[in-house]
């Protein structure tokens, strides 16, 4: 193989390493083998961690903080970025009321909040952005977008003329939906949704039903916010004349999907898709040997619309091989290799505690990269 071109596609280890991190490791393993090499590095992202990063990163943007409201009404420190065009903006809900602000003592999806999603968009409308590239996975909340919404301008009152507080469950009470002093630059921006889920907002396939109980809500309390947000959906409909109950992805991030929908000039795509748009993936695709991707763990899972997936996709459309590793492989592997994928290994060099795998997983994608090269040396080899 006379100096290929490995094209480097990974998203991140969630926990452990950044895709742009898990690129820079794989770089290294393939120079140890190739130094003449030519490795075009692409960190990818699926509309959850490292979006923002990942388009900031492909277009030559910036990142900013704010300090907003987080899932539980406290302050927390956000992050988004503004893309290199100076009009766009990326915004990972996550940053703002994602699961990682509470624990198992704290999370209460009853009472969370998606008001400092809200508050980041808001942020994003006071500099003048015409367009939002917004991910919503890893969120804390069950509220049906309503605290998004709130952080807007939208009211939400009980059949006494009084504001609800926070959180899904308080939706039960929902008699008036005021949208009076909603902010009216948001008719005028785009946003384009990065969801992977196509759950409903309600029912047994619903945000309450599937999203609630790793958020910590109990078998009754499934019930209370499934009721909720029915109700909500009712009253939008009826006041609004959006029926956003049955939609697809409405349920994701506990229904911000349907908040969205609802309250902003939305679309729901497929995170992954949006990504390998604005990364421009398919033209670098074009120019590559071998594409190597991955993420934390790979299993059936990741045929439906996961990074490694897209990634690969692009690959076979374009007549390239494709080699996915992962920290962990689940069951059902095997059904990728139906969808493109040449090859899929693991990392992990033997049995270690989850503390050991995190601190050692640059040198563990590092070291399968490099033999993976030393393979395909040996087998191109005169």
């Amino acid at each position: 193989m006379k100096k290929p071109v490995f094209v480097l596609a990974p998203d991140s280890f969630k926990g452990s390493l950044t895709a742009g991190q898990v690129c820079l490791a794989m770089e290294r393993g393939i120079k140890k083998v190739m130094p003449d090499a030519e490795c075009i590095k692409v960190p990818m992202a699926d509309g959850g961690e490292g979006t923002v990063q990942s388009l900031v990163d492909a277009t030559g943007g910036k990142i900013y903080e704010l300090e907003v409201t987080g899932p539980l009404g406290t302050p927390v420190m956000a992050k988004y970025g503004i893309m290199g065009d100076g009009k766009t903006a990326a915004i990972e809900m996550a940053s703002a009321s994602g699961i990682h602000f509470v624990n198992k003592d704290t999370r209460n999806p009853l009472i969370t909040t998606t008001y400092g999603t809200g508050e980041l968009v808001k942020a994003c409308l006071d500099k003048g952005i015409k367009k939002i590239i917004l991910g919503i996975g890893g969120s804390a909340t069950n509220d049906g977008g309503a605290g998004f919404a709130q952080a807007l301008g939208v009211r939400f009152l009980d059949n006494q003329g009084k504001e609800l507080p926070s959180g899904g469950a308080a939706l039960k009470n929902l008699s008036v939906i005021d949208i009076s002093a909603i902010d009216s630059r948001l008719r005028d921006v785009d946003i384009e949704v990065a969801c992977d889920v196509t759950n409903p907002l309600c029912g047994e396939t619903g945000a309450s039903y599937v999203f609630s109980p790793q958020k910590g809500a109990t078998p009754d309390m499934v019930i209370e916010l499934d009721n909720a947000l029915e109700h909500y959906a009712e009253m939008i409909k009826m006041q609004l004349l959006k029926d956003v109950k049955n939609v697809p992805g409405a349920g994701a991030a506990g229904g911000l999907g349907a908040g969205l929908l609802t309250f902003a000039n939305a679309r729901l795509e497929k995170g992954v898709e949006i990504i390998i748009s604005y990364t421009n993936l398919r033209e670098i695709v074009k120019k590559a040997n071998i594409v190597f991707t991955g993420e934390g763990g790979i299993d059936f899972q990741t045929q439906y619309g996961k990074t490694p997936y897209g990634v690969a996709k692009v690959a076979k459309e374009e007549g390239k091989s494709v080699i996915a590793i992962a920290g962990y492989i689940g069951k059902g592997v095997e059904q990728l290799y139906s969808f493109g994928f040449d090859a899929i290994l693991g990392i992990m060099p033997g049995v270690m505690t989850m503390e050991e795998a995190i601190e050692s997983a640059s040198d563990n994608v590092e070291r399968t990269i490099e033999n993976i090269v030393r393979i395909l040396k040996l087998n191109n080899a005169d």
